[in-house]
């Protein structure tokens, strides 16, 4: 019973971050991206350090894995991160773009062989990188009738997808001392930050170019009460519970229900270009993960992988 209640969170957690690229499409049609993407975390902060406070943890951050954690994780997941895929999604729609982002899983290893001398750089990953990319250039289709807009917009969600696998490998050997609840809430106030000198920095991304209608502000409350706050805090319960390895494939589950959403509420259309992409970049996940996969499916089997010989 307790492996159902895991796959319906799982699941869940799927339809909120896949539902969350059409809120996004949703508060474009009213804001500018970079706004949009600052107001978001700004309501998410305040509803995480009002929760942090409410029950009672502690909220200073102490060592220096705190800060570097909380700096790097929330400049680059949150900050970074957002401002590209917002951007991008001017440009293309949201399924699209969750297609896109299931490069973090595949380009994470060879990141991390920049900055981790102990990781391989197999054969499999470097296969897994040049499947993954080819997906993206099927995505972007790049003729000379579709070099405009959907390029840029393909671009400028890579970037975000780059950004966000950068984070997780200059994040991952760091051990902050803070809770959970305390190291989301300043992540994402620092991303907030950031967001709001990318404004003051990047030219049409004013606020006063914002017409605050209710839908934005409905994908506004959608997206930092429910997939923010709470998306957040549901991955982290089912990263504890299954590991990083299955939670990686959430990537691949979150793209179906952006498309449907996508689909029901906006008529946005799935190309045959799209699930091209999405194959191309499947199969370079599991190539490069095929191993660590096989490993997990044993174990998931009820089967313990037998040692190699000395």
């Amino acid at each position: 019973m307790s492996r159902y209640r895991t796959a319906g969170k799982y699941l869940l957690l799927a339809a909120i971050w896949g539902t969350a690229f059409m809120a996004t499409d949703v508060g474009l049609a009213d804001l500018p991206a970079v706004p949009f993407a600052a107001v978001r975390f700004d309501v998410a902060a305040v509803l995480l350090f009002g929760a942090v406070l409410a029950s009672g943890t502690d909220v200073r951050p102490r060592t220096r894995d705190d800060y570097v954690y909380v700096l790097v994780g929330g400049a680059l997941m949150i900050g970074v991160h957002h401002a590209f895929l917002f951007a991008g999604q001017q440009y293309v729609a949201g399924g699209v773009a969750a297609v896109l982002l299931g490069l973090i899983p595949v380009v994470t290893p060879a990141l991390t062989r920049l900055v981790a001398t102990d990781e391989q750089f197999t054969a499999a990953t470097a296969l897994g990188v040049v499947l993954g990319f080819a997906g993206v250039v099927v995505i972007a289709d790049p003729d000379p009738s579709n070099l405009g807009d959907s390029a840029l917009g393909v671009g400028l969600v890579l970037a975000s997808a780059l950004a966000f696998a950068l984070a997780a490998v200059l994040t991952h050997s760091r051990d902050p001392s803070l809770p959970f609840l305390a190291t989301q809430a300043w992540m994402m106030a620092v991303g907030a930050v950031v967001l709001h000198v990318a404004v003051l920095a990047l030219p049409g991304q004013s606020f006063a170019a914002a017409t605050w209608t209710p839908s934005a502000l409905g994908a506004i409350a959608y997206l930092a009460a429910v997939a923010g706050a709470g998306g957040f805090l549901l991955y982290f319960v089912l990263l504890d519970e299954l590991g990083p390895i299955e939670m990686s494939f959430i990537e691949y589950v979150i793209p179906v229900f952006a498309a449907l959403a996508g689909w029901l509420v906006l008529g946005q259309e799935v190309t045959a270009t799209t699930a091209t992409g999405f194959v191309f970049i499947l199969a370079g996940f599991l190539a490069a993960k095929f191993r660590a996969i096989r490993t997990e499916l044993r174990r998931f089997a009820g089967e313990t992988p037998s040692r190699p010989a000395d």
